[in-house]
């Protein structure tokens, strides 16, 4: 009795999102002359109704609660006919706040941001749809296959591997690149703990880049510095269409003390076999998004890291390389579980959470990535290895 009790009221909840004239799938809301489907990598949906012919109601609700307020959605609609629906997405999370600008995909490249309403636990705009199949999403896609692409493309360079870090939860893999130098200093490189986090994701690939080019500074850097880069670290999330979580419903960026996931172990055990190799860590950095560019670090007093104003010389130098960027820098180190203070706290170095802003320019995020990149190299050989 208490089990049909429970299917009956899991029945009359979605019953509120679903008219008559609605077949609702897995992935795939048919409503009567359109088809909204969400069955391909990063998508989601949680319900659907049409409520008349020109508007679209579409429920979105995180992979469980407490969560940030990161609602995140993605979906492809079509229609028989050529004709202009009102799109209204409700999240109905605790806060419900929107953060993610509606966006549409144009010639398979560009992402084009759509005009639109934000209210507190909605957003709304109107979209043109016909026989071809438009995408819709909060951000730019980027899923698990990108990566893999990306990084068996810089495999093919002198110096860099490209192998698996592991397997995930749910069994997709782990990719990692290996920036195989000279010396025993390594300098670590994550991504993608969040998934929605998508400008951190877009510097990811052009700081990576710019330390595998054929130029001298590079060169040089290889001579002392070797750099792990593990771009997607949460891929379950990432093909799931997770708003933060993994697929067992966990932070990863507060799982650096008690490592209850799989994931995290997986980076944490590669770090050690580093160093039971002889292996000395220098630096870290994860990449992040959140509502402005920013960036984290353990500031010039933390006790034990060192040395201590390497963070502050890279930023300052950042700050005088780009035009048109302000580089704001917070000290953090309250927050329990983030890895950066799991670097700081377990090898006595600096480590940083690079944060890009939701909007912020993607040529913008380009071009500081590349400089990051840069000066992070150039401040990394003026400190002597007798100083980590």
């Amino acid at each position: 009795m208490r089990l049909k009790l429970m299917l009956l009221g899991f029945v009359l909840f979605f019953s509120q999102f679903v008219t008559a004239n609605t077949v609702i799938s897995n992935d795939v809301c048919q409503m009567g002359d359109i088809t909204l489907s969400y069955d391909f990598e990063n998508a989601r949906v949680n319900g659907c109704e049409l409520t008349d012919d020109n508007e679209i109601t579409l429920i979105i609700s995180p992979e469980n609660t407490p969560i940030n307020h990161s609602p995140w959605y993605a979906f492809k609609i079509e229609s028989e006919k050529q004709k202009t629906v009102l799109i209204r997405i409700k999240y109905t999370d605790v806060k419900g706040i929107h953060r993610y600008q509606p966006k549409l995909i144009q010639d398979n490249f560009h992402w084009q941001p759509i005009d639109h309403i934000a209210l507190k636990k909605q957003v709304l705009f109107k979209l043109e749809i016909g026989p071809k199949a438009v995408l819709i999403a909060g951000q730019e896609i980027i899923v698990n296959e990108d990566y893999t692409q990306w990084m068996q493309k810089l495999a093919k360079k002198e110096a860099v591997n490209y192998s698996l870090l592991g397997q995930s939860t749910q069994n997709r893999d782990i990719g990692m690149l290996e920036i195989l130098g000279e010396g025993n200093e390594w300098v670590i490189l994550l991504g993608r703990q969040h998934p929605p986090e998508v400008t951190g994701a877009l510097a990811v690939f052009p700081f990576v880049d710019s330390l595998v080019e054929d130029s001298a500074l590079v060169k040089q850097f290889q001579k002392r510095f070797n750099v792990l880069v593990i771009p997607d670290l949460n891929p379950d999330g990432v093909a799931l269409g997770n708003w933060r979580h993994t697929s067992t419903g966990v932070d990863l960026n507060r799982d650096w003390i008690d490592f209850k996931q799989k994931e995290s172990r997986l980076v944490r055990d590669k770090i050690e076999a580093i160093i039971a190799k002889g292996g000395k860590i220098v630096l870290a950095a994860d990449f992040h998004s959140t509502s402005k560019d920013l960036f984290y670090t353990m500031g010039t007093q933390y006790p034990g890291v060192k040395p201590a104003l390497l963070v502050k010389n890279w930023l300052n130098s950042l700050q005088d390389s780009v035009v048109d960027f302000k580089v704001r820098r917070i000290p953090a180190f309250k927050t329990k579980g983030v890895f950066k203070q799991y670097i700081a706290n377990t090898y006595g170095v600096h480590a940083i959470t690079y944060e890009m802003g939701d909007h912020t320019d993607r040529r913008k995020i380009n071009d500081v990535a590349f400089h990051a990149a840069s000066t992070m190299m150039q401040t990394l050989l003026n400190v002597p290895a007798s100083e980590f």
